[in-house]
């Protein structure tokens, strides 16, 4: 995993405190995991590795655009990502990956890779059904969307009789 190596932070030369590291995310670095759902992506993750006598500490934050596809019409647009995480590093005699916000590594380690934890923040933020913003605010003109408009039920008017009441 040759292409992830400036996401691997050797921390044993760091001196304890605040240290802080900047990625720059696009398509490629989702290519690496074989992710191809985004047409593209440029996201910017902001890390504060906070290096501790006993554990670490990082503090991920990532803000930037992934361009999905629409849902509903299948047309492309930039979704926002706006999300961050909190690692917390603990050193073992057994290394643990089953924590979600706690990690286990072996007494002796001198490197965390950090990639992984960037690709599951960045992932893990998209929603589940993505619409175009254009859908809301009636801006998108699109074939499937004008088909699946004449393909709504249309309004019919019921011609209601009196209720007889029988006592």
């Amino acid at each position: 995993m040759e292409q992830f190596s400036a996401f691997l932070i050797p921390f044993v030369g760091l001196k304890d405190g605040i240290h802080h590291f900047d990625f720059k995310v696009d398509k490629t670095f989702f290519e690496g995991f074989d992710f191809l759902d985004f047409q593209n992506a440029m996201v910017a993750v902001d890390l504060v590795f906070e290096k501790k006598p006993t554990l670490l500490e990082l503090n991920f934050s990532a803000k930037g655009q992934v361009k999905v596809p629409c849902d509903i019409t299948t047309e492309f647009f930039d979704l926002p990502i706006d999300t961050a995480f909190r690692l917390v590093v603990k050193f073992g005699s057994l290394e643990n990956h089953d924590e979600d916000e706690i990690l286990i590594l072996p007494h002796g380690s001198h490197e965390i890779q950090v990639a992984q934890y960037i690709y599951e923040i960045i992932v893990l933020s998209v929603p589940q059904k993505k619409v175009h913003p254009g859908i809301a605010d009636g801006s998108l003109k699109s074939d499937i969307l004008e088909k699946l408009k004449d393909l709504e039920p249309q309004e019919t008017q019921f011609h209601q009789r009196p209720l007889i009441m029988l006592w």
